[in-house]
């Protein structure tokens, strides 16, 4: 039987650390997770629970990973090497003792409840680091996601899951292109005007990637029946997000943000809308349910007719935490790539505007676009209205929040 198992090797359902953490409880030693008897007694610090100053002595209550509260043990400062959690520890302190007290400087002895509010503080800070690391993990896209939440106690949210593309819902079928284009390059010396020359459309962007479009023009990408490249100028939504971008909790009400950790110039795509496709039918019905709980995750896709919407209340992208502003710095565009059914286009985002790094992200949740040709009438999209009755005396008006001086002082 031995024999048999020699070189099988099974997946293990622990991480590393905790594999290292039972090795430690049990006192053993074991050289395929490092744990020899050189650090067999080494603890890691999880994080901070109190602090107090006895003398010129500063001590910590410590956390130690892979250990339960009871083990929790008083150490003094010289003992500690976690530089980067006393700091953050130090800086949860001063900035909830200016919240309630108006000073910074830490008393001898913390209130049970300040020290409570610290240890609640540290656990939402791990439970967002392993949200952002899961999120890192299953997003296909260059940019990384960040999270952070200076604001509240707030955790990740409950019933998301990230995805990168469509997820279908039943009864839909999105039919893949048949034909491709045969340009040796797209952007110079198109052949039949490329993709979009097929669809009767304009080439979308400049050599810099930037569309050229006015809002409201259908966008009509490259495809994977294409003769061009990865590199081709004309494939530039389906690349995904190139930005580094962080989900961040806002101070004034609105929830959950997105902010950009980069430079996005003027024209550049920033990301899709992404979601689950529903019937207008289903979203009637789920439109109901979110008004009650002032949710608006519901995007008409009616460039056509009104017979599909993207729901992003549970499945979605980061484009799910962006907030709305009457005066947004995204602006919407349908596009269109591997499916050609004008039902059933892509919903992309573009910058209005050169926006700077710690910027919010923010589009108009009920945006209406000039009409600049026939396309462009078919781009008046009302996003979260999907269920909603169409008589306005009936509509349940969300105050915005925007806070802008061109506010609408209602989403809808």
């Amino acid at each position: 039987m031995a024999e048999n198992l020699k070189g099988c090797r099974v997946c293990c359902k622990s991480s590393w650390n905790q594999l290292q953490d039972l090795c430690r409880l049990a006192k053993l030693s074991c050289p395929a997770l490092g744990i020899s008897k050189k650090n067999l007694y080494d603890f890691e610090v999880e994080y901070l629970c109190d602090y107090k100053k006895i003398r010129d002595q500063e001590y910590y209550l410590v956390k130690w990973r892979g250990y339960p509260e009871s083990e929790n043990t008083w150490e003094p400062r010289q003992n500690l090497k976690c530089v980067r959690i006393l700091k953050q520890f130090h800086k949860d302190l001063e900035r909830e003792l200016l919240r309630r007290h108006r000073r910074s400087k830490p008393p001898r002895h913390l209130d049970p409840n300040l020290a409570n509010y610290l240890v609640q503080k540290a656990k939402q800070r791990r439970a967002l680091q392993r949200w952002e690391q899961e999120l890192n993990a299953k997003r296909s896209h260059l940019g990384r996601i960040t999270v952070e939440n200076e604001v509240d106690l707030d955790g990740p949210p409950r019933s998301f899951v990230y995805i990168n593309e469509y997820r279908v819902g039943e009864g839909i079928t999105l039919n893949q292109v048949a034909v491709g284009c045969e340009c040796q390059d797209c952007l110079l010396a198109p052949t039949g005007g490329c993709c979009p020359g097929a669809s009767m459309h304009k080439f979308a962007y400049n050599d810099q990637g930037q569309v050229r479009l006015k809002a409201g023009q259908p966008i009509y990408e490259c495809n994977s029946r294409c003769c061009c490249g990865y590199d081709c100028p004309n494939r530039v939504v389906q690349k995904g997000i190139r930005y580094d971008l962080c989900i961040f909790r806002t101070n004034d009400g609105r929830g959950w943000g997105v902010r950009t950790l980069e430079k996005i110039r003027k024209n550049s795509f920033v990301m899709e809308y992404v979601g689950e496709i529903i019937t207008s039918e289903e979203a009637e019905r789920r439109g109901q349910i979110y008004d009650r709980q002032g949710a608006t995750y519901l995007f008409d896709l009616d460039y056509v007719e009104d017979v599909y919407t993207v729901d992003a209340a549970y499945y979605g992208n980061i484009s799910h935490f962006v907030n709305h502003s009457c005066d947004p710095n995204l602006q919407v565009y349908n596009v269109f790539i591997d499916n050609l059914d004008e039902r059933l286009p892509r919903i992309a985002f573009f910058a209005t505007r050169t926006i700077w790094a710690g910027e919010e992200l923010t589009f108009d949740y009920n945006m209406q676009v000039d009409p600049v040709d026939m396309e462009s009438t078919r781009m008046d999209s009302n996003f979260g209205l999907a269920g909603l009755p169409g008589s306005p005396k009936k509509r349940v008006r969300i105050e915005c929040k925007c806070g802008t001086t061109a506010c609408r002082k209602y989403l809808f």
